[in-house]
Parts: structure tokens; C-alpha cells; sequence
């Protein structure tokens, strides 16, 4: 390792993170859109699901049509363009897609608008194959997995943002706000976005970012027989399941909670931000404690970082919230669940399986939790998911491509493709919810969760055979 790979490029890495911020920001914001379109365009629970659907899936179906193209050109199109141009591309398809807001709310077309949604996330898909390693490899090896999860920290300060503005936005002031949904409120927020889109992709264009970083590639030898190499490893084949049920439950719990609470609970649609801002300022929380170990190497510090991380996190969550005129009394309960998180994190001890294991059975408790309790309790129980789904992307991310070698990069491609269970589980909570109702609904994150403590406890054994035990060599595998 030469000796400018020992610490983190944080005047690489800062420019890199507006493009995580973004993915969370839309995300999140989804999840207001849904219940607008739900009344505006008359949907079943079920075809507003097709919002979470649309979005997700375009992730697949992204990596699909890129991985084509490398066939197609005989090399990988991320290698062949560069990673500044490749990121700078995936944001105009993005820029792209917010432009059909406009004929769509003029048009009142539902399918018109899940076109834009879809074309969205098509650009986010090429940003986040570049994105993820790109983070990894601006800085030492060892602390990859916390860069990353730093990177999902700033992602969700975007998904803790983006469905207060998105509400304010369609909804108006505090004071002048109202039930009323007009379809076509949404068409200036999503030009504003674009433009967005194109002034961070020429920012990028022109920043410092590393064009051509140091990766670890599969060999010329094996650009032939890519195809189904990664797939031998069964952590990696169980890992992209657990992928698609993480990804699948973070979104569900998320995307279905505003139904319940305006169905269930009786609450106006404008009010329900705050809470879907609760829920994806918990994954925040989780993951800015996840990260302390990317800051400094001194286990004392960390300690005390670990404390002070998630709290910082919430006060930003509660600060925004007062921005916006929010009530915040019902929250401050909330940071007596936090501690729920802290005292998990400490358990796990840095051990990626262990982690896995102890948030997904906390996961499956919360979320009974909410599925049989009323009122608050059961809200609270909803949104502190988040907390524990947390920092279960990197620990997947960590142990799925553990021991892969030379097949790395190629298993994580298959893994980003998996993010289409956040559109098909949604689907499938949404379809279960009219027979059930939706509280009862969330045995799909129950299952989701269950699975994953399986993953847990399986992959350790999987891993410990090839010779890879993470108490013994937390920075991964080989």
C-alpha cells in the first residue's frame, strides 16, 4: 500500500458523498409521494406500492443494460468511460427523469410519473456502481467498510431531509397547509431536483476525484468467463437474498407507514412527514454510530464517539424539524430507544455476522411490536426499524464478498442488483395489506428479518471454513 492510501482523501471523498445524499433524498421522498398519489389517482394500497416498485426495480433492470454494454463493447463501460464521466452520465439519466414530472402532472398520468421515477433511479443505479467502490477505495483498505458506512450517513441525512421539503413543497407553509392533493404540485420540486442533478454532475466533472482508481479487478483471463464465477461462493449467494430482504424491509417498513398512520391512527397526510423523517433520520443515527471507527484508531475515543454520534445525528433530525415548525414533544422519547442501539452496537463487538444477528432479531422485535400494539407505541416501534436496519448494508456488503479474491467486484455488481427487493417486497406488503390491513401487513419485515439472523448465523460457519474469522481480522476477508 503506498503511503498516500493510509489515510482517508476527505478532499476526494466529501465531493463523492453529494451523490449518496441524493439516493436518499429522492428515496425518502418517495415515501410522501406515495400517499399523494394514492388520493390523487384513487389507488388501492397496492398500486401505490407500485411507486416503491418502479423505483427499485430500475436498479436491476440498470445493471442489466449496463453490464450489456460491457459485454456488447468487450469492456466494462464504467472502465471504458471513466468513473467522473460514468457518475456524471448516471446524473443526467437522473436529470432526465425528473423532467417527465412536468407533461405528467400536466397529463394527471400515473404511469407517466413511475416513468420518471423509474428513469431516476436507472441513473442512480450507474451512480452507485461507481459510487460504492469509489468509496472504498479513497483511503485505506481497512476502514472501507466505514468510509461506506460514513457515505450511508450522509445518505440518510438526505432521506431525513428530502420528506420534510417534498411535504412542504406540495403542501405549502405550516400555517397554510391543507389535505387538499393537487397532482400538479409536484412538477416544480422535481425541475428544481433536475437542476440539481446537472450542477453536481458538472461538479463532480471538475472535481479531484480520481478518474481511474486503484480497484480490485478480476484478471484480463476471466473477462470471458465472468458469467456465473462469483455465483460458486455460497456467502455470496446467500448474501444477495439477504440483500434483497434488507433492501426489501428498510423500504416496506418506510413506505407503508404513512397508510397506516392516515388509515389507522387518523392522521392528516401533511402531518406524517415528521415520522417518515423519523424512520430514515433512524438509519442515520444507526450508521453515523457505525462510523466512528472511520474518524480515529484510539478504542477510548471511539467509545465516547459512540455516545456522542447517534445523539448528534438526532439533534440534526430534531433541529430540522424545528426549522419547519414541527411539534417536536412526541420525540424526545425516542432517544431512550437510541440507547436500544448503542448497547447493540457495543454487543456486537466490530463483528460483522454478530452484528447481523443482534440487529435482526432486535429488528423482528420492533417490529412485532408495532404489529400488536396501538397508537404511538406502535409508531415508535415502526420507525426505530430503522435504527436497527441501520448499518445491515455493510455488514451483508462485508461478509457476501468475503474470500471472493479476484471475483469481488463482480459479486458486488450482483449484489447492487438485489436492491430490486425494496420495489417487490413493497409490492408484496401492499398486496398483503388488503386482506390483512397494514398493521398486520408487517409480518413481511418480520420474514425479512428472520432470514437475515439465518444469513448471520450461516455465513459465519461458511466464512470460518475458508479460513475467515472476523474476531480475529475485522477488516474483511481475503
Amino acid at each position: 500500500m503506498s503511503s498516500e492510501q493510509t489515510q482517508t482523501k476527505w478532499a476526494q471523498f466529501i465531493p463523492l458523498v453529494t451523490v449518496f445524499f441524493f439516493w436518499g433524498f429522492v428515496a425518502a421522498s418517495n415515501d410522501i409521494l406515495i400517499p399523494v398519489f394514492k388520493k390523487a389517482f384513487d389507488l388501492s394500497q397496492f398500486q401505490s406500492q407500485l411507486v416503491s416498485f418502479a423505483f427499485y426495480i430500475a436498479y436491476t433492470v440498470g445493471a442489466l443494460i449496463y453490464n450489456g454494454i460491457s459485454v456488447v463493447i468487450g469492456q466494462d463501460i464504467v472502465n471504458k468511460l471513466g468513473y467522473k464521466n460514468s457518475l456524471a452520465l448516471g446524473l443526467v439519466i437522473s436529470a432526465v427523469g425528473t423532467l417527465l414530472f412536468y407533461p405528467a402532472a400536466n397529463l394527471g398520468s400515473f404511469p407517466l410519473m413511475l416513468s420518471g421515477l423509474f428513469i431516476v433511479a436507472l441513473g442512480f443505479s450507474l451512480q452507485q456502481t461507481v459510487a460504492n467502490p469509489l468509496a472504498i477505495a479513497l483511503g485505506p483498505i481497512k476502514t472501507g467498510s466505514q468510509r461506506l458506512t460514513l457515505a450511508g450517513g450522509i445518505n440518510n441525512f438526505g432521506t431525513t431531509i428530502g420528506p420534510l421539503i417534498v411535504s412542504y413543497a406540495i403542501f405549502g407553509s405550516i400555517t397554510a397547509a391543507s389535505d387538499s392533493v393537487s397532482i400538479e404540485s409536484v412538477k416544480i420540486p422535481y425541475l428544481i431536483l433536475g437542476v440539481a442533478f446537472i450542477a453536481v454532475a458538472i461538479f463532480l466533472k471538475m472535481s479531484s476525484l480520481p478518474d481511474r482508481p486503484t480497484l480490485v479487478e478480476a484478471s484480463a483471463d476471466d473477462a470471458k468467463s465472468i458469467k456465473g464465477s462469483a455465483l460458486r461462493y455460497p456467502q455470496l449467494v446467500l448474501g444477495m437474498i439477504a440483500i434483497f430482504v434488507y433492501v426489501g424491509v428498510e423500504v416496506s417498513t418506510a413506505s407503508n407507514l404513512p397508510a397506516y398512520m392516515e388509515k389507522d391512527l387518523g392522521f392528516a397526510i401533511k402531518d406524517i412527514a415528521p415520522y417518515v423523517s423519523l424512520y430514515w433520520a433512524s438509519m442515520m443515527i444507526g450508521r453515523w454510530t457505525g462510523a466512528v471507527e472511520a474518524f480515529t484508531d484510539n478504542v477510548s475515543t471511539q467509545k465516547i464517539l459512540r455516545f456522542i454520534a447517534p445523539y448528534l445525528a438526532f439533534a440534526i433530525f430534531l433541529g430540522v424539524n424545528a426549522i419547519f415548525h414541527h411539534d417536536l414533544a412526541p420525540f424526545y422519547v425516542y432517544g431512550l430507544i437510541i440507547l436500544v442501539l448503542i448497547v447493540a452496537d457495543m454487543a456486537s463487538k466490530g463483528n460483522p455476522a454478530r452484528m447481523l444477528l443482534i440487529f435482526s432479531g432486535i429488528g423482528i422485535l420492533a417490529t412485532l411490536i408495532g404489529m400488536f400494539t396501538s397508537g404511538m407505541v406502535s409508531v415508535y416501534a415502526f420507525t426505530s426499524v430503522g435504527l436497527f436496519c441501520s448499518t445491515l448494508w455493510p455488514c451483508i456488503f462485508t461478509l457476501a464478498v468475503s474470500g471472493l479474491g479476484k471475483h469481488t467486484s463482480q459479486g458486488s455488481s450482483f449484489l447492487i442488483m438485489m436492491i430490486m427487493g425494496g420495489g417487490i417486497i413493497s409490492l408484496l406488503q401492499g398486496y398483503i395489506s388488503d386482506f390483512v390491513g397494514i398493521q398486520h401487513s408487517y409480518i413481511v419485515g418480520v420474514l425479512c428479518f428472520a432470514y437475515l439472523a439465518f444469513y448471520a448465523i450461516r455465513v459465519a460457519g461458511i466464512l470460518r471454513s475458508q479460513g475467515i474469522n472476523f474476531d480475529q481480522k475485522i477488516s474483511g476477508g481475503h
